[in-house]
């Protein structure tokens, strides 16, 4: 189809909806550069098309800041960054933050800031934290901070089968839901626990494995429904989720399952595709995520930095 692309196991035509064109000054500035944004689908994803040179250039850095909550997840396809590049356009975006220093991952590249995310056992001896991201999340739900505002990672190595990464607009989600259940749903609370995103790893849970777990997290209870500083609304949902706040067990986990379904439709999500040295960002405050399963034996390996979060959810 003229006008087409294959692109995240998808057909997409591009449409530009954000063009930057700057003259640059100071440090990061100088010349010419230019920022090509181009939407996935109308509620989620963007491809971003800017030279590796121009990166860290004011026009990109207001460009993707700009279209981050709107577009949910970035993607920059090929761009093979160093680890120290990484550090720096994460820099330039916002704070950094690493709240997995004492994971096992952490470190494991050329900078202590950058969390490689794999199952090689060589690194990982904890497994069981990267199991979990197959399934429904929101990073950081469970630590008493405000929430991480987005992740960056960049593909290393493949998996050959599966390792696709999943994302799904917790602010769509929550938009385009009928009227009636907004205001049933604008004042539940839910109950945030690490032990829930642990439980579908596991046929059974340890105590030992228990009591790490509740000694390095936090019960969180936040409303379901997060009501941003910038106006919009949307959902806090995922496997984490535990249990909604008044309701018998069955009840409550019966509506954030049927949310996480409703979250994740077509419409809403977007399946990215890998190729290394991808990078991608996602609003961590806007989109759930997860990876589709793959051969813990294959090497998979992602590079992760974080952009520390403004604000809690209330």
């Amino acid at each position: 189809m003229a006008g087409w692309q294959h692109f995240g196991g998808q057909m997409v035509r591009p449409k530009i909806f954000l063009r930057s064109r700057r003259r640059r000054a100071g440090a990061h500035n100088g010349g010419m550069s230019e920022v090509h944004i181009e939407r996935v689908k109308p509620h989620i994803g963007g491809i971003v098309h800017v030279d590796k040179d121009h990166l860290l250039d004011d026009a990109t850095i207001v460009a993707v800041r700009a279209s981050l909550e709107d577009r949910g997840v970035l993607v920059f396809p090929r761009m093979n960054l160093t680890d120290a590049e990484q550090l720096a356009f994460t820099d330039r975006l916002g704070k950094r933050v690493n709240y997995n220093r004492k994971a096992p991952g952490s470190g494991a590249g050329d900078e202590a800031d950058v969390y490689a995310i794999t199952l090689d056992k060589k690194i990982n001896y904890q497994p069981e934290y990267v199991l979990g991201t197959f399934f429904w999340h929101i990073d950081g739900v469970t630590i008493d901070q405000p929430l991480p505002k987005a992740t960056l990672l960049t593909a290393r190595k493949l998996s050959p089968a599966g390792g696709q990464t999943e994302f799904a607009s917790t602010y769509a989600a929550y938009d385009n839901l009928p009227e009636s259940e907004k205001s049933a749903l604008d004042e539940v609370k839910v109950v945030h626990k690490m032990e829930a995103a642990m439980r579908p790893v596991f046929e059974e849970m340890a105590e030992h494995d228990l009591a790490r777990w509740r000694g390095m997290s936090k019960v969180m209870v936040h409303p379901l429904v997060w009501r941003h500083n910038s106006g919009r609304k949307s959902l806090v949902i995922g496997t984490h989720a535990d249990s909604v706040v008044g309701l018998p067990i069955p009840h409550g986990r019966s509506l954030l399952v049927r949310l996480q379904e409703w979250a994740a439709q077509p419409a809403f999500s977007y399946r990215h595709q890998w190729q290394e040295g991808d990078l991608v960002i996602w609003d961590n405050c806007g989109c759930m995520h997860r990876v589709v399963p793959y051969d813990e034996n294959s090497g998979r390996r992602m590079h992760r930095t974080t952009i520390m979060g403004e604000e809690r959810v209330a």
